[in-house]
């Protein structure tokens, strides 16, 4: 009895792990806007995360968890190229003068600047950070 169960089991998952050609390519174009979605570097998450955690009251297990969620969300809505621009974009917009004209003025700025701070509000109501 034992034996018919687990090899009725085992056939269930193998026959679920097999794909045909028809299903890869599905499973393939469903896996691409995942794939985009983690396409952050490590280091800018943890960076991200640590930023967030700072701002937020310090480490806790609820600011880890959400300041963690928070960068997921953001990381949904910009590729890392647009967010890496946006914040270059923020962070040098403080430039006084002349210099920061660059940063602040075009309307490439603006809309990248835009975006990303409506994908952290978004990030922070759906994460619940505090």
């Amino acid at each position: 009895m034992k034996q018919t169960l687990l090899l009725t089991a085992l056939s269930i998952v193998l026959a679920g792990c097999a794909a045909t050609p028809e299903t890869a390519s599905e499973a393939a174009a469903t896996a691409e806007p995942a794939a985009l979605a983690n396409d952050y570097p490590t280091r800018d998450r943890v960076d991200y995360v640590l930023e967030c955690i700072a701002k937020h009251g310090g480490l806790s297990y609820i600011n880890q968890y959400a300041c963690g969620c928070k960068i997921d969300k953001i990381a949904e809505q910009l590729s890392f190229a647009e967010y890496e621009s946006a914040r270059t974009f923020v962070q040098m917009q403080k430039t006084p003068g002349e210099a920061g004209a660059p940063f602040r003025d075009p309307k490439h700025s603006k809309d990248l600047r835009g975006r990303l701070k409506d994908a952290d509000a978004a990030a922070e109501k759906a994460c619940f950070v505090k």
